[in-house]
């Protein structure tokens, strides 16, 4: 049996990752400047993520027999997906593609600072991509969990992160943190 779960351990848990990643950005700032603040803005999103796809949203779901849990992820691409979400209303389709959208920008932010950026940005959405089907290869070995393996939220996942990208890529020409280049 899972031992935790429901919305409320969601926030709290958010909420003491916020707190630790602030601590982060204050110990790093002499060293990255604002940098520090974005990376630790970037680390705190990806918790969060991974707290809200990977804790049960109605609390500790109990015992999933084994005959009833799937053996693969859903390929049903843009199918059933329920209408509302368990904190927010509206489909669950967007609110995968939002939720990578925050992690998207900071990436972008963080990895322009860099002569190397052209590389870093797609190599950064990649690993953001690869964090998402990490996450639903997790919702499909942990059954326990009460959630479900879909390549759609794969997909939608990515299409936040990329849309985060291009917000950050314009933010950066507005912000210029290449100007703290070391």
């Amino acid at each position: 049996m899972f031992p935790v779960g429901g919305v409320d351990v969601m926030l709290f848990g958010s909420a003491l990752a916020g707190a630790v990643f602030v601590l982060l950005a204050l110990a790093l700032r002499r060293r990255l400047g604002p940098t520090a603040w974005t990376l630790a803005g970037l680390l705190w999103t990806l918790v969060v993520i991974g707290m809200i796809t990977l804790i049960p949203a109605d609390g500790a779901p109990g015992v999933v027999p084994a005959a009833t849990r799937l053996t693969t992820c859903s390929w049903d691409i843009g199918g059933p997906a329920p209408e509302g979400f368990w904190i927010f209303s509206g489909g669950q389709r967007l609110l995968n593609t939002v939720v990578f959208v925050p992690s998207g920008i900071l990436l972008a932010l963080i990895a322009v600072r860099w002569r190397s950026g052209w590389v870093t940005v797609p190599l950064g959405l990649g690993l953001l991509a690869a964090y998402s089907a990490g996450i639903e290869w997790t919702q499909l070995e942990l059954a326990r969990i009460d959630r479900a393996c879909d390549v759609t939220d794969i997909i939608d996942n990515v299409t936040g992160a990329a849309i985060g990208v291009a917000i950050g890529l314009a933010l950066a020409v507005v912000v210029r943190p290449w100007r703290s280049r070391r």
